[in-house]
């Protein structure tokens, strides 16, 4: 199938010699070929690129997410941040101040079910991520909708310097944050306007290989407003 200079290839697929793959975990090689392990597009330039359409999130020092707490510790949290490592918020970073379990039941803070903004201060593989609400802007989400998409199309709700998501917030006038591991909060003055962001997203998340997508989501924006007398 092509898409104007794009061709959507299947796993198992052979890639071009010379193509350009931007993350290998998702390539194999076999019999001298890079062959596709995911659906994905080869953007067929001058050299030739492939980018994988579904992926997993692995942590990387320094990111920003958005978590899940999935369980309670006596110590620490754990929480799902979309991706096959479970990672770890400690009482302590939490709270800013030595946690004693003997006095503090961690549930007052956090329960199964809330959602966390942290930043991943370190992970190796051997070891579960370690989360940090350190910072300003990070902690315990309180208000607006979470969203998840598949990590591999962050990058086009985000949009080529950012004019997907600028574009989103003109729009819709709601404060809308994307991480890197898939989800997306969403906070809107006007909470009609949640549905219909969500609506939107999922847009992107379906029709990221087609080309013009910022002017069809924004019509598509503006349709259901209209439909649903949102302003």
């Amino acid at each position: 199938m092509s898409l104007e200079g794009k061709r959507i290839v299947v796993p198992g697929e052979r890639l071009p010699e010379g193509v350009i793959v931007k993350d290998p975990s998702y390539v194999y090689e076999y019999d001298g070929k890079v062959v596709a392990a995911v659906v994905g597009i080869l953007e067929e330039k001058e050299k030739p690129v492939f980018v994988p359409l579904q992926t997993i999130y692995v942590p990387k020092p320094g990111d920003i997410v958005i978590g899940l707490v999935s369980s309670v510790a006596i110590m620490n949290w754990y929480v799902d941040i979309n991706s096959p490592y479970v990672a770890v918020l400690n009482a302590q970073d939490f709270l800013g101040r030595p946690f004693n379990p003997q006095q503090d039941e961690l549930v007052k803070y956090l329960q199964v079910g809330d959602y966390v903004k942290a930043k991943v201060v370190s992970f190796d593989r051997a070891r579960n991520p370690l989360l940090t609400v350190r910072e300003e802007g990070l902690g315990k989400i309180t208000e607006g909708k979470i969203l998840e998409i598949q990590p591999a199309k962050v990058a086009r709700v985000i949009g080529r310097k950012g004019s997907m998501l600028d574009m989103l917030k003109t729009e819709t006038g709601c404060d809308i944050f994307v991480a890197v591991n898939g989800r997306i909060h969403v906070k809107c003055a006007n909470k009609d306007m949640e549905p219909i962001v969500a609506a939107a997203v999922k847009m992107i998340e379906e029709k990221a290989h087609t080309s013009g997508l910022t002017e069809k989501v924004r019509k598509y924006i503006n349709e259901l407003k209209l439909v649903r007398g949102v302003k």
